[in-house]
């Protein structure tokens, strides 16, 4: 609600004029520490032009430093992505591990967006000043890549640089510690506070005597992943592949080669990395339209299977070709259930724990449980599903599969796509499809269906007072179906450490997860009905989509969602 201003609220007139001042003084200072051209050539045109605005959007605030390390729009300034940011989050990481006593080894990579080559160069001349020995890899890579390395080379730490799936403006700074794993609290607070104290980059010490990796890495990595099929499992199969503009090709079609699978349609105007993914509007192959181009390619070359990696490979999506010759894409819940029951199925009396995040279907822990193996929920993103001890298999919804904890603790769309492919060409000599298997499972444990529900806000204040209305007077009825329990996950009721948003169970019949976006002024509600296949699996599905539908307006006026 807006208040009236009385004459002592209102900036005198000189009020602009010392505020773009206090900006121009913060760019001139900033200018004279920028080793970049371009940075230095933006910055200088905003202070020459008197753009208010646009310096304020790069020195009101900091790029913050979190779990999930640094992502941001490339740009001058604090608040932007660039080298002066980059080379004091190195210096921060140096000094953070020098605190806790530990020096060595620090593995880096790179993809191919906009400034990653020179990003991992700056990290690593800050690091060989700091006395760490920087090992960059070879080449524009894979995430997943640079995830193996810090365990495979005895690293005690991995930074990649990467925005993943962001949009071509964007870049990040990815951080793993020596356990191979992405920092979670307090590491990340440790950093932060480590970088907070680093002064001017040009007085950073420096040193440029650091090795650059070959491809005897790559090759073990290959190796590795290729490892993971069965000897005894069909190889026939008709593959239509896009890296949507990134770094995955190469490693993709090396693994595949290396496994025996006959090469994959890839998709011609896709195949090479390109910063500015040209014919996406956003490389993410969870977005609608992102997979046009990998489904002519399937179309045209007869494959039965698509495979999209994002553009830092560390996710994976699958479409199936249908009876009539189209194909559907695969939900992640889907793909993450495929995945487990082929484990399950292929090795069954192999130990090990499986895992999924809150947010994510609860299929898995069905599975898991019919199978007799242990089953843990944990918070998103695999900074958490990572540590669950002795874990076999984890996934998450967003289209993040971890299939081998043991070499690549973090999500890798390399590997998920190869157990995709060796499913696919198992069942493929069955006579069957991924969606046979599907309906396979839905008849024995009940048909699953989970949907994204997103609200976007204009005030990120909306969304704690959506998450309170729900909180202060929880609905008791949604769908038809009664509230059987909440948890309120801020105060850590769900076996998890403590984190914003609610659960809602609705017996054995339906779950909702609501919880604020980390990186997104949204609310983000994760809908999953289970309904029973009494007749055929056609008749649950259009009554798990009737469902889902009836709960998302039901929550919605619940909530207060903003028309």
């Amino acid at each position: 609600m807006n208040t009236p201003t009385s004459p002592a609220d209102v900036p005198g007139p000189g009020a602009d004029a010392e505020r773009l001042d206090e900006l121009v003084r913060a760019a001139r200072a900033w200018l004279d520490d920028d080793p970049d051209p371009d940075t230095r050539a933006e910055l200088a045109a905003l202070v020459g032009s008197g753009d208010a605005g646009g310096l304020a959007a790069r020195f009101d605030g900091t790029l913050a430093f979190g779990t999930a390390g640094l992502r941001g729009a490339l740009g001058a300034g604090p608040n932007r992505m660039n080298r002066v940011v980059v080379q004091r989050a190195a210096a921060g990481v140096a000094a953070y591990l020098r605190a806790s006593g530990t020096t060595g080894r620090v593995a880096i990579g790179y993809d191919a967006r906009h400034k990653s080559d020179v990003f991992a160069r700056d990290t690593a001349d800050v690091l060989a000043g700091a006395g760490f020995t920087p090992l960059l890899l070879p080449r524009p890579l894979p995430t997943p890549v640079l995830a193996y390395a810090v365990r495979h080379l005895g690293a005690v730490a991995g930074i990649m640089v990467t925005a993943s799936h962001n949009p071509p403006q964007d870049n990040g700074y990815k951080v793993y510690l020596g356990d191979g794993r992405q920092i979670v609290p307090p590491a990340d607070a440790g950093i932060s506070a480590e970088i907070a104290k680093v002064g001017r980059v040009t007085e950073l010490p420096k040193g440029t005597a650091w090795p650059t990796l070959d491809d005897t890495l790559v090759d073990a990595y290959v190796e590795r992943v290729a490892s993971l099929v069965s000897t005894r499992s069909p190889r026939r199969l008709r593959l239509a592949y896009t890296p949507m503009h990134g770094v995955g090709r190469d490693v993709m079609l090396a693994v595949l080669a290396r496994a025996g699978f006959d090469p994959p349609a890839v998709v011609p105007a896709q195949g090479d990395p390109d910063p500015d993914f040209p014919t996406v509007g956003f490389p993410n192959p969870e977005e609608p339209g992102a997979l046009d181009l990998a489904v002519a390619t399937a179309v045209e070359s007869g494959a039965d299977l698509v495979v999209a990696n994002d553009p830092d490979a560390d996710r994976c999506a699958v479409a199936v070709r249908r009876p009539d010759g189209t194909y559907r894409t695969l939900s992640g819940d889907e793909l993450g259930a495929l995945l487990g029951a082929h484990l399950l199925r292929r090795d069954p009396d192999r130990p090990g724990a499986f895992a999924a995040t809150i947010v994510s279907s609860t299929l898995l822990g069905r599975l898991a449980a019919a199978a007799g193996v242990p089953y843990a929920e944990t918070l998103t993103g695999f900074k958490w599903l990572s540590r669950v001890p002795d874990l076999r298999y984890a996934y998450e919804e967003a289209i993040g599969y971890c299939v081998d904890p043991d070499a690549v603790a973090d999500k890798d769309g390399i590997s998920a796509a190869l157990l995709a492919c060796e499913l696919a060409a198992t069942l493929a000599a069955e006579g069957r499809t991924l969606d046979d298997l599907l309906d396979e499972i839905a008849v024995a444990h009940g048909l699953h269906a989970t949907r994204p529900l997103s609200v976007r806000v204009r005030r990120l204040a909306e969304r704690e007072e959506m998450l309170d209305r729900l909180r202060a007077d929880p609905p008791r009825t949604l769908a038809g179906l009664a509230v059987t329990s909440v948890d309120d996950l801020d105060a850590g009721g769900a076996g998890v450490p403590p984190t914003p948003g609610l659960r809602f169970r609705l017996g054995e019949q339906a779950r909702i997860v609501v919880r604020p976006s980390g990186t997104e002024p949204k609310l983000k509600c994760y809908l999953e009905v289970v309904v029973p296949v009494e007749t055929d699996v056609t008749t649950a599905r259009e009554r798990a989509d009737e469902r889902l539908t009836a709960l998302a307006a039901d929550l919605a006026k619940a909530a207060g969602f903003p028309a």
